[in-house]
């Protein structure tokens, strides 16, 4: 191998470390983590990461990029096995655990929708959208509320999400999800169901 080949090599090998290292730091401390901390625990310098992710933003657009990707195609997959309702019942659920893996995203998420150049907002419009169409075509069918937008689903599953970040409420995120979510979405209560 040339030279250069094995300085490429190297890099993508670094890149790949950071990225394993950063997830596991940001899992365990947020959004927040200390970029020094993830180049220490990694055994790189602070310049071989900033090399890689010249940002944080540009860090967690890195760490996020494939869970956006798999949730937006969940929505496709969850839209061709399940009745609308329900698709987007399950995909509501399943984004909303997601945010609170890495604990602060939300908060990430919500402002890059709002920063076309931010490294985030080309996979968070795509995740908003990926949610916008099941809630379309579940209200096409009747089985969601209607006044609703891809944005407020948007919100909804940032509401929660950071309800699942307080500490004292992470226990509580599904039995909330079912009190605020299901209620809001439905276009009707299921018979014998309390809302």
């Amino acid at each position: 191998m040339c030279q250069a080949g094995w300085v490429r090599a190297d890099a993508r090998k670094n890149y790949d470390h950071l990225l394993e290292v950063a997830r596991g730091i940001v899992a365990e401390h947020g959004a927040d983590a200390s970029l020094r901390d993830i180049a220490r625990t990694a055994g790189v310098g602070l310049g071989t990461l900033y090399r890689h992710f010249p940002t944080r933003e540009a860090l967690l657009e890195a760490l996020l990029r494939s869970s956006f990707a798999a949730l937006t195609a969940r929505a496709v997959d969850l839209a061709g096995t399940l009745p609308p309702g329900e698709a987007l019942l399950s995909w509501t659920r399943e984004c909303t655990r997601f945010t609170t893996t890495y604990h602060g995203v939300t908060q990430v998420m919500v402002a890059a929708i709002e920063e076309p150049d931010s490294a985030l907002h080309a996979s968070c419009v795509e995740l908003r959208a990926a949610g916008a169409r099941l809630l379309r075509r579940a209200q096409e069918a009747g089985d969601a509320r209607d006044g609703m937008d891809g944005t407020d689903l948007f919100a909804l599953i940032a509401g929660l999400a950071w309800l699942g970040d307080q500490a004292a409420l992470a226990d509580r995120a599904e039995h909330l999800f079912e009190v605020i979510a299901v209620p809001a979405l439905r276009a009707r209560p299921v018979v014998g169901e309390t809302v």
